[in-house]
């Protein structure tokens, strides 16, 4: 649980540092609906939380390498699955400095703008494959089901967020909100997943 140290291998535990994402990401989409900040700020603000990222999966590593509270021996698909994220978070970072430089220090043509505007977005794409690629590989049944249910719930969550603001939008009683934002819950409803998994199955799940 988000505060609580690792009884095994030491350190935080990985909900710690997730937790410290979503309060962080809480924050922006606070400041970003009240105007408070440009969505141009709010996209460079984005980066910050990602930092994060690294620690969480080691935490996340350490604990299932120990065999921690609600965690499965780590098989060589779980270890992929984490490799990928990282990787694509990692180029998620990259691609996104590259944009915001380009636009602030060059002139740009309208195809390049496109291109730059267009890799943070494909290495977000990249965490979604990761996901789909667990579900393919992964042998242990029970834990395909798990990885499943977390991502339907997030799919569920992130969409119904959508729709209700959508049509809050419309009625001008809400800001608009950029269309990325929607990656964010999804991503905020895999931890509601694996919470929910964690309630009815004692275990968190993989991804």
């Amino acid at each position: 649980m988000a505060g609580k140290t690792e009884t095994n291998g030491g350190g935080r535990s990985p909900f710690f540092y997730a937790g410290l994402i979503l309060f962080a990401y809480a924050i922006i989409i606070a400041l970003a609906s009240t105007d408070a900040i440009n969505s141009v700020t709010a996209l460079i603000l984005m980066v910050a939380p990602l930092g994060l990222v690294w620690p969480m999966m080691k935490a996340a590593t350490r604990r299932i390498d120990s065999g921690g509270p609600g965690c499965f021996a780590k098989g060589e698909a779980q270890k992929r699955y984490m490799k990928r994220v990282a990787i694509s978070t990692s180029l998620y970072l990259i691609a996104l400095a590259a944009m915001t430089f380009g636009e602030k220090q060059y002139e740009l043509t309208e195809p390049v703008r496109v291109v730059l505007a267009t890799l943070p977005g494909l290495a977000i794409v990249g965490v979604f494959w990761a996901v789909g690629r667990l579900i393919i590989e992964e042998q242990d049944e029970f834990i395909r089901m798990l990885v499943i249910r977390q991502a339907l719930i997030a799919t569920g969550f992130a969409m119904s967020a959508a729709s209700v603001w959508g049509f809050l939008e419309t009625a001008d009683i809400v800001v608009h909100l950029d269309a990325y934002w929607w990656a964010v819950v999804w991503f905020f409803g895999l931890f509601v997943g694996a919470v929910m998994n964690r309630i009815q199955y004692g275990t968190w799940g993989a991804a």
